[in-house]
């Protein structure tokens, strides 16, 4: 059986930002707002100063040449002055970016993150969106807006991207179905090569295991799915785990929080109890396949 790429992505736009959202030292903080639509991908790009992009409703992820992050509603991503990024648009967003002048950025932001954008940090985002503000006013509001985004909690979020043909290859393949069929020797096999390279360059390239990049890639694929509304049961099914408990289990270990909490916080909703996601169950269950295709079990 031949090895099957991801499906073709959409034509990528070119990253036009006009010259008005453009930092200066006069000016340090730039916002610009857009409804972005599903699918839109933004081409791989660079500038020299720094940006937060911050979808208020909707998933986006940001691609670097070494990672791939998910963002969540209501979550930002971070990028450095010159770092090379693209943009995809996983469903229909409303963006805010702002534009961050190397002149006022913090120590400390010195590399890309999601983070959690607080209520205090959006409202400053939000204001920084009127026309005609005062410069003192301007001023505050960055200086609020760049205390929060230190402040900010990252989130494990982000899925470390190969540069080995091969490597490369399997992780796209894995990153578009993260709970599909397969053990490590399956993959290896169809991208021509031996288990064991496979396993080497997992570690010598991405620092993980082939069974700790799976989780990470779950981690990002169930963003979207779980800010979809669908069932807790569905979206475990549809990430390789034959119980909900057990999905919810491995979510909480990375987040500190049931999915739906992590969700709610997202859209302002109340967060469920932790019975809401049937964590009382102490029983062991089948979850995802491990490096040798056989189960893992979590509890």
């Amino acid at each position: 059986m031949p090895f099957s790429s991801p499906a073709a992505l959409p034509p990528a736009e070119l990253a036009d930002i006009p010259p008005e959202f453009e930092p200066t030292p006069e000016h340090p903080i730039r916002v610009r707002s857009r409804p972005m639509a599903a699918g839109v991908r933004i081409a791989r790009h660079t500038h020299a100063w720094a940006q937060l992009a911050y979808a208020s409703r909707g998933v986006l992820r940001m691609a670097t040449p070494g990672t791939t992050w998910m963002v969540p509603p209501s979550r930002a991503i971070w990028a450095p002055p010159f770092v090379t990024h693209e943009v995809a648009i996983v469903e229909d967003a409303f963006l805010r970016t702002l534009y961050v002048d190397a002149s006022v950025i913090p120590p400390g932001l010195d590399a890309c993150r999601v983070v959690e954008v607080s209520g205090l940090l959006r409202e400053a985002i939000a204001a920084f969106d009127e026309r005609g503000i005062d410069p003192a006013r301007e001023r505050l509001l960055g200086a609020v807006a760049l205390d929060e985004i230190t402040r900010s909690a990252p989130l494990p979020l982000s899925v470390p991207m190969p540069e080995e043909k091969r490597l490369r290859s399997l992780c796209e393949a894995l990153l578009a179905d993260p709970a599909g069929p397969g053990s490590l020797e399956y993959w290896a096999a169809h991208v021509g090569a031996s288990t064991r390279t496979i396993a080497r360059l997992f570690r010598q390239e991405l620092g993980v295991s082939f069974s700790q990049w799976r989780q990470q890639a779950i981690l990002a694929r169930a963003i979207p799915l779980l800010n979809q509304g669908k069932p807790m049961a569905i979206v475990a099914h549809e990430l390789g785990y034959q119980s909900q408990s057990a999905f919810s289990a491995m979510f909480r270990r990375a987040f500190g929080e049931s999915p739906r909490a992590f969700i709610a916080r997202g859209t302002g909703e109340r967060e469920p109890s932790p019975h809401e996601d049937d964590m009382a169950t102490a029983t062991p269950i089948v979850a995802a396949p491990t490096e040798s295709g056989t189960a893992r079990q979590d509890v």
